[in-house]
């Protein structure tokens, strides 16, 4: 039995060694280089292009199975002036052959040295990487893939056991020209390797390039990919550097790639100036801003679930120079899409990131040079109908037209074509305002609403900002109710409905005079030399009861308390035409007794006409209003009148005394 087992053992030995002689022998004899040209020929009858190999092939058998080569060239399709599709300066791979045996892959290198792609996209749409129609092969119909049994899942790669020790590309170039957009781009330096390589451990990855000479890097691991690559839960840890300006990290995992794929990755972008970023890209212009210090640091943290059906930022965190925004958005149906989010927003000076004003002015049309402005298109509200939306937005402060917002709370909900806003809320000019509203776009014409009030908001600041005016002072507090309908100004204004009331206390209508203007209408209306303080004129109420309609704002009991003055106005505003039409009748007090004074005074008091443009609003006194005035104190106020008008016969004939003075002026 020893002998036997002795001689087994020699014969297996003296087997292995004729293999391991054939292996080191068989490259000496066999020159691959002679069936080179048949090669060269077969894949040109294949791809339809020229293809040569300029060396001449290297082979070796042990202890790696290897092949070289150098100066491989592949075409491009007949119609195409550019001189190749695929160059690559040398190419070498080493495997070992016993693993083979029992379906195990050792690769020890696969290097690319060199490989330059033309990529071309003609003016007729054609390009030169479709091989899938070549002249003289008939068009390949799809095949229906191959279900596996039921109950069985398919295999995967039929490889036990894989390992390469070095896989790289090298000095690689793509050159992309799209002569349909007339562009030409370039990744250059392209460097890429890949260390252990193996089903069951990590895979460092090493990637730089240059694209359009701008340098771009990344570095990390990837895996385990499993022995079914695209199945399964892959880890990712991964830096991506670009332009020298731009770091992001991503760490988690990526869930069944191929067929169902989700990843959980933590994102995390490392503080960048946007500008600088930009400048890279030579798109400086793009981002020019009110303060040329905005967007210089912005860092963005965030976890991130997603895949083919829903997607989650949880934990988000955004710094844009000194704002801090957490947020937590979710997505789902796409095609809807459906909607959430919830924002809190520490603080924001929106001024600062608006484009600076042009310097410039542009030189005044002629009558000539003027066209008519084009017809507006009509907004696609589609995507709003279906939009499904569930959010909230915080912020501490924000500054806006150099108003500053406090304490900001929004609601939105959106469904079936509605969008409201339920409530909101924020702090303004030491006071509150408050409220809701609903943009309902089910139509083609939107409709919209809003209701809102405001508590102890000081004007005088709101209009010197906003507006750049002076000309009121005092605590407002409103209630107004507005509808409109349209998305441009204009239709807005027109259609603007509504009711409400404004109400200032403690305030000054500055720029005039209105007690003067009372006593005195030669001075009070231009006809003196007026004196050098800026007019103004006190109240410790004015109420402003109002309608909307069409577009008209109507008062017709707007009333004003003051020390010296009360006063009753009543007329309209043209919001649409943008012109004043209101009458405004004063009467004077001559105590400080206050509200509750209702002492008959003497003298005559001069009704104030308002009228003119919002921008230049004009006054003027009423004139038949104070001639009637005149002649009722002077006549039908006169003692002996009054006697005469005590006698029960004639007491009818002051009031048609009276109709006929207000017939007369026109009152």
């Amino acid at each position: 039995m020893n002998k036997v087992i002795k001689w087994i053992l020699i014969g297996c030995a003296g087997m292995l060694g004729l293999v391991i002689i054939a292996l080191l022998v068989i490259p000496l004899f066999v020159d691959l280089n002679t069936y080179k040209p048949v090669m060269e020929e077969k894949v040109s009858e294949a791809t339809g292009r020229t293809f040569q190999i300029g060396s001449d092939l290297k082979l070796s058998l042990f202890p790696w199975a290897g092949i070289s080569f150098s100066d491989l060239q592949l075409g491009n399709p007949k119609g195409f002036k550019e001189t190749g599709f695929l160059q690559i300066a040398s190419f070498e791979v080493r495997v070992k052959l016993l693993p083979l045996l029992s379906r195990n892959i050792e690769v020890q290198k696969f290097i690319v040295t060199g490989p330059h792609l033309n990529l071309v996209k003609k003016r007729d749409g054609s390009v030169n990487w479709d091989f899938s129609q070549q002249p003289g092969t008939p068009a390949r119909q799809p095949s229906e893939p191959e279900s596996a049994p039921d109950g069985e899942k398919s295999s995967g790669l039929p490889i036990e056991k894989l390992a390469v020790g070095n896989f790289s590309i090298n000095d690689g170039t793509v050159i992309y020209i799209d002569q349909i957009a007339d562009t030409r781009n370039e990744v250059a330096d392209f460097n890429l390797s890949l260390q252990d390589v193996s089903f069951d451990k990590p895979i460092s990855l090493k990637l730089s390039a240059r694209v359009d000479n701008r340098p771009v890097g990344l570095s990390g691991t990837v895996g385990p990919i499993g022995k079914n690559p695209g199945r399964g839960s892959i880890g990712l840890d991964l830096v991506l550097k670009a332009l020298e300006i731009l770091e992001v990290k991503l760490k988690g995992n990526v869930t069944d790639p191929a067929e169902n794929p989700n990843i959980d990755l933590a994102l995390d972008v490392s503080p960048f100036s946007l500008p600088a970023l930009m400048g890279k890209l030579e798109q400086s212009e793009a981002v020019k801003t009110t303060d040329p210090k905005a967007l210089t640091k912005i860092a963005l943290k965030a976890q991130i679930k997603a895949g083919p059906k829903a997607v989650s930022i949880a934990d988000g965190k955004l710094s844009l120079d000194d704002s801090n925004l957490d947020f937590t958005l979710q997505a789902s149906e796409f095609a809807k899409p459906n909607l959430a989010f919830d924002l809190n927003l520490d603080r924001i000076d929106l001024d600062r990131y608006l484009p600076p004003e042009s310097k410039k002015a542009s030189p005044p049309e002629s009558a000539q040079d003027q066209k008519p402005a084009p017809k507006a298109k009509k907004n696609d509200y589609t995507a709003l109908r279906r939009l499904i939306l569930d959010g909230q937005l915080k912020a501490g402060s924000v500054i806006i037209n150099k108003a500053t917002l406090n304490r900001l709370v929004l609601k939105v909900k959106a469904k079936n074509g509605i969008i409201r806003l339920d409530p909101f809320s924020l702090g303004a000019y030491q006071g509150e305002i408050a409220g809701s509203g609903v943009f309902d776009v089910r139509r083609t014409v939107p409709a919209s609403s809003l209701q809102m009030r405001i508590s102890d908001l000081q004007v005088a600041p709101l209009l010197k900002e906003q507006m750049g005016k002076d000309i009121l002072e005092g605590t407002t507090n409103a209630d107004v109710s507005m509808q409109m309908n349209g998305d441009d100004p204009d239709r807005i204004k027109k259609t603007l409905s509504g009711k409400g009331q404004l109400s200032f206390t403690d305030g000054a209508i500055v720029g005039f005079d209105l007690a003067g203007m009372a006593r005195n209408a030669k001075a009070a209306f231009g006809l003196e030399q007026p004196a050098g303080q800026k007019p103004r004129t006190d109240f410790s109420e004015l109420l402003v009861p109002f309608t909307l309609r069409k577009g008209v704002f109507t008062t017709t009991q707007t009333r004003m308390n003051s020390p010296f003055l009360r006063l009753l106005a009543a007329g309209n505003a043209d919001l649409v035409k943008e012109r004043l039409d209101f009458r405004i009748e004063p009467k004077l007090v001559g105590t400080m007794k206050g509200q509750g004074d209702q002492k008959q005074r003497s003298g005559i008091t001069v009704p104030v006409l308002v009228s003119g443009t919002f921008m230049e609003p004009s006054f003027k006194p009423d004139l038949k209003g104070m001639a009637q005035q005149q002649i009722e104190k002077k006549v039908l106020e006169h003692k002996e009148v009054k006697k005469i008008f005590k006698k029960k016969e004639l007491q009818p004939l002051e009031d048609k005394a009276k109709g006929l003075m207000k017939g007369l002026f026109g009152n």
